[in-house]
């Protein structure tokens, strides 16, 4: 049995869809992120970065053992169960290089785009406008491999899809619907993707966590403001 311990962000649905993909037994563990509860000393031990998603897999390497940092969990659950991830060849590091765009540029320019778009006081044009480049570039790229393969890592659904869908599924939502023409590879992606019945099992346990964790609209400015490092949280310069 697999304990996650979860919200509702991106990062986090990867895990559901990887662990309903996978066919894995797990517990869902909420993590109130926006009422501070990444930094309960007991999740401290569990990921001292205070970042979700989380797993502690009871039959890991050992016997029981902790992954956090969602590339990690789920470069750890391809290898544990030979699923969504070639086992050697090209095969296996095209995958692994299209989940690292997704680690470093895709979810890091969306994540920025949203916080300045939904976050940030009046004034930050040049935040918002610098990012919300980014993630149509971002789009860009992705629209051109989607041309050139059924999927991010290749001829076969992986993890790489697996990491990158939670994000772009959300195109309409963070740039307006009128956007989805621009890119009707990823579109038709988004929506292969989003019937696969493991993901809308998935999809389903989302809702229900985020029915059970305090949504952005309801937090508080201190919760917020120790989630993002600001106010009496930033770092003296």
């Amino acid at each position: 049995m697999i304990d996650l311990y979860a919200m509702g962000s991106p990062n986090v649905v990867k895990i559901y869809i990887a662990l309903e993909e996978m066919g894995l037994p797990y517990t869902v563990h909420p993590v109130d992120v926006f009422a501070e509860g990444q930094f309960s000393s007991d999740f401290l031990k569990l990921n001292p970065n205070a970042k979700v998603p989380v797993i502690v897999d009871g039959e890991g390497p050992g016997g029981k053992y902790t992954v956090f940092e969602s590339g990690a969990i789920l470069q750890y659950l391809a290898d544990k169960t030979g699923k969504f991830l070639a086992k050697d060849g090209a095969a296996r590091y095209d995958a692994l290089q299209w989940m690292m765009v997704q680690m470093t540029t895709i979810g890091p320019m969306w994540g920025q785009y949203v916080h300045f778009w939904r976050f940030a006081p009046p004034g930050n044009n040049y935040s918002l406008d610098r990012y919300r480049t980014q993630v149509r570039k971002t789009l860009d790229v992705v629209e051109k491999r989607r041309g050139e393969t059924a999927y991010l890592g290749g001829s076969e659904y992986s993890i790489a899809d697996i990491a990158t869908f939670p994000w772009l599924r959300n195109t309409a939502m963070f740039l307006g619907k009128g956007v989805e023409a621009e890119y009707p590879k990823i579109i038709a992606w988004v929506a292969g993707i989003a019937a696969r019945p493991a993901v809308v099992k998935a999809l389903a346990a989302v809702d229900d966590v985020r029915s059970k964790t305090t949504q952005f609209d309801k937090a508080s400015e201190e919760a917020k403001d120790r989630t993002f490092g600001r106010g009496r949280y930033t770092a003296a310069a």
